[in-house]
């Protein structure tokens, strides 16, 4: 079965349309047809074509002409010219003019079937280099190994399940790490070399879901001035995952589920649906039955998507991972000037373990990085944590730390100062006009200041 390619056939001769058209249809394309070069031009120009196979000389106009205005129009459909005996110049204008290919009527079956084949051939590879330098970009990235009980458990489910072509609910609190566990899930599955497509739900305009999922043609809407592929076609064979799916309106939710269970989609303005063969991945950090409970979700998508639960335990309750987790995070690859091997100071990781991370694990790779950032020689302390998490678990050790009685009263103002300085820079993450608002006071006066202290 070819790739789900939307192909167009332009000729003037009826008894030539209708056996492209028949033997294409049973080949597995969806097939439409158009008696002349305006007709065709009229259809291309919605801009859900994959390939045009064009006859050059009509009654209306010429085969070249409407491949110029379909590339003039910014749309990307592949042209196969198709050309009468004696009229090969022609056919290689054609060539010049952008086409993909030509045939020489009369035209064989055998003949056709192989061309477009040849076309799907070359988009699939060009795909595949796609998939091939984000997985080779990726596989660049170590992964953290959890040993806490909970996560070795949640690890062993995904081996399970990776294989299959089940649905996955992922559930968990924000920060959890529900889309590396999507993606974990994808690239261990047979389906790992082929797209991964992420969304997240809650971010898109309810007036435009549709048409991110399903796509559009061109002049659908108002501000459709091209055709949009749509999330489901871009992640043919491969995996799409559902972030936030909780989030959907109830009418989109019903459109989704036929869109699984029928594996078909139906772009916004066209008329004919195309066969997907996707895998759904979808997360969550909502109780969904309760939803369904209280008619805010749909029952029966709830139990397409939950075939398979996987639930990611909250930070707090993996205590066990937590410092093993901070110095893979500190060791991180991230580029740019905080790309240096960092120390952590014992208290400073007293302090990472008694704190509740109601942000999990996004939370502390904000927390580190930052902390790499405002760092001095190349240790990580309590000074260098945010504030708000060190007064989280001790209210008195986020007051300023007491310095040595030593020095004039002045020298110890300059040391305090001093301090308050640097915390406010840390707190700005590096931002000193930032720091220099949040101390109230102006740019130049806090460079003078750092100078001094310098001194």
């Amino acid at each position: 079965m070819p790739a789900n390619s939307h192909v167009l056939v332009i000729d003037d001769e009826p008894a030539l349309r209708q056996i492209f058209g028949r033997v294409l249809d049973d080949a597995g394309y969806f097939v439409e047809l158009a008696s002349g070069a305006e007709e065709g031009f009229a259809r291309l120009s919605r801009g859900d074509i994959d390939v045009a196979l064009c006859d050059i000389k009509m009654p209306d106009g010429n085969g070249i002409e409407v491949l110029r205005r379909t590339r003039a129009a910014g749309l990307d459909t592949v042209f196969v010219m198709v050309t009468a005996i004696g009229a090969v110049e022609t056919a290689v204008e054609a060539l010049r003019a952008g086409a993909f290919d030509y045939m020489v009527k009369p035209v064989r079956n055998e003949e056709l079937l192989q061309r477009l084949a040849r076309i799907e051939t070359v988009r699939g590879l060009r795909e595949e280099n796609q998939v091939l330098r984000k997985a080779v970009s990726d596989k660049g990235i170590p992964l953290f190994r959890f040993q806490s009980p909970a996560m070795q458990d949640v690890a062993r489910l995904v081996d399970k399940v990776a294989p299959t072509d089940s649905t996955v609910l992922i559930l968990g609190e924000s920060g959890t790490g529900k889309g590396v566990l999507a993606q974990s899930i994808h690239l261990k599955s047979t389906r790992g070399d082929r797209p991964f497509v992420s969304v997240n739900c809650s971010a898109i305009p309810e007036h435009l879901i549709e048409s991110e999922f399903f796509g559009h043609t061109k002049g659908a809407f108002t501000g459709a001035d091209k055709a949009r592929k749509g999330l489901f076609l871009a992640a043919d064979g491969g995996t799409l995952f559902l972030d936030e799916v909780g989030e959907l309106p109830m009418p989109m939710q019903t459109k989704l589920l036929h869109a699984i269970e029928d594996k078909q989609v139906r772009a916004v303005g066209s008329e004919q649906g195309r066969h997907v063969d996707v895998r759904i991945v979808a997360a969550t950090n909502r109780d969904l039955a309760d939803m369904v409970a209280a008619g805010a979700f749909r029952g029966d998508l709830y139990f397409r998507l939950s075939m398979f639960q996987l639930a990611l335990p909250p930070l707090r309750e993996n205590k066990a991972d937590i410092s093993a987790l901070v110095r893979f995070l500190m060791q991180k690859d991230r580029g740019g000037s905080n790309a240096r091997a960092m120390e952590l100071d014992p208290e400073a990781e007293a302090y990472l373990l008694a704190y509740s991370w109601p942000g999990n694990v996004r939370e502390l790779d904000n927390v580190i990085n930052r902390a790499r950032i405002v760092a001095e020689n190349g240790c990580i302390t309590v000074a260098d944590l945010p504030v708000g998490l060190v007064r989280s678990v001790d209210p008195k050790a986020a007051m300023l730390p007491e310095f040595a009685a030593e020095g004039s009263l002045r020298e110890q103002l300059q040391k305090c100062e001093s301090e308050i300085m640097r915390r406010a820079i840390g707190n700005a993450n590096g931002d000193r006009r930032l720091a220099a608002q949040n101390l109230g006071i102006s740019l130049s006066s806090l460079y003078r200041k750092l100078g001094e202290h310098a001194q």
